[in-house]
């Protein structure tokens, strides 16, 4: 598909957007990709959907999202379940904070909301973990609310159609183009269509997401306090509990990374402390 006439950051012509919708949504019917989070209507597995996606591939998010759901089905059960629990269930997903804060959103769906997200943006993004994009993701899949968010693929659909020739596009601009694409009462199948064309649109031409503002390269893992936070946490799942000098030891890793790791650790509440040694929360 070849890239429309760049546009300004005031918007594109109608035409222009009117021509572009009906190319992603064509797309979208001939390669739409199926998910479980797509299948369903509730609002709670939407939000969990939502969680396990930020910074993560779909493709190690489907068998994750699909046995979560099936140990954790509804905001109660999560709220009540053990941080080894929790941990063992996010486990591959990365991030392993993200499991943990989430089941503090479910602590306070449970008591705030029935058990589901909140229908307000506001109180969205009072959740731990949410932000401005889950937040309006959420708004927008599970309650279908119209509101313009911006994600990897999205961006790289918006730029190379309507920013073609530009460099360091703001997310601004990126956004009042998405706003000025909403019509109907449809979003949910829009930002599906939009993100699949965006993730086919990567695959065959040099990555758009390059020229936005926000983008940022995935940062080295090996050697990393990643790598460390990692280490820790698995030796803790395996054995009950760690020290910082076993850790780095087995693992490889510096004693000053595994140092690292275990006060961030501690700071996201995953882990506790008695003397040398660490567990995981109850």
């Amino acid at each position: 598909m070849e890239a429309m006439p760049a546009a300004t950051v005031a918007g594109a012509s109608d035409e222009d957007k009117v021509a572009f919708r009906s190319a992603v949504l064509d797309f979208y019917d001939r390669e739409g990709r199926d998910f479980a989070w797509r299948a369903t209507s509730d609002p709670w597995a939407i939000l969990v959907s939502e969680v396990m996606l930020q910074q993560t591939q779909t493709a190690r998010v489907v068998p994750k999202f699909d046995a979560w759901m099936a140990r954790f089905p509804d905001a109660a059960t999560l709220a009540a379940a053990s941080t080894a629990d929790v941990y063992d269930a996010w486990r591959g997903l990365g991030y392993n904070s993200r499991g943990i804060r989430l089941r503090a959103c479910a602590a306070i769906c449970v008591e705030r909301y029935g058990g589901i997200p909140p229908v307000d943006e506001r109180l969205l993004l009072e959740l731990p973990g949410v932000g401005r994009y889950t937040a309006r993701a959420v708004l927008a899949f599970a309650y279908g609310i119209p509101t313009a968010f911006l994600e990897t693929n999205i961006r790289a659909a918006l730029i190379f159609h309507f920013f073609p020739k530009a460099d360091r596009v703001s997310d601004r601009a990126l956004e009042a183009i998405a706003a000025s694409l909403l019509v109907g009462n449809d979003p949910r199948t829009w930002y599906y269509a939009l993100m699949d064309y965006g993730a086919w649109l990567k695959k065959h031409e040099p990555n758009p997401t390059r020229k936005a503002a926000a983008y940022a390269r995935q940062t080295r893992f090996e050697g990393s306090v990643r790598q460390a936070r990692g280490a820790l946490l698995r030796t803790i799942a395996n054995n009950g509990q760690a020290n910082l000098e076993q850790v780095s030891a087995e693992a490889g890793i510096e004693y000053g990374l595994a140092t690292e790791a275990a006060a961030g650790l501690l700071r996201d509440g995953l882990i506790k402390q008695d003397g040398q040694t660490f567990s995981f929360v109850d």
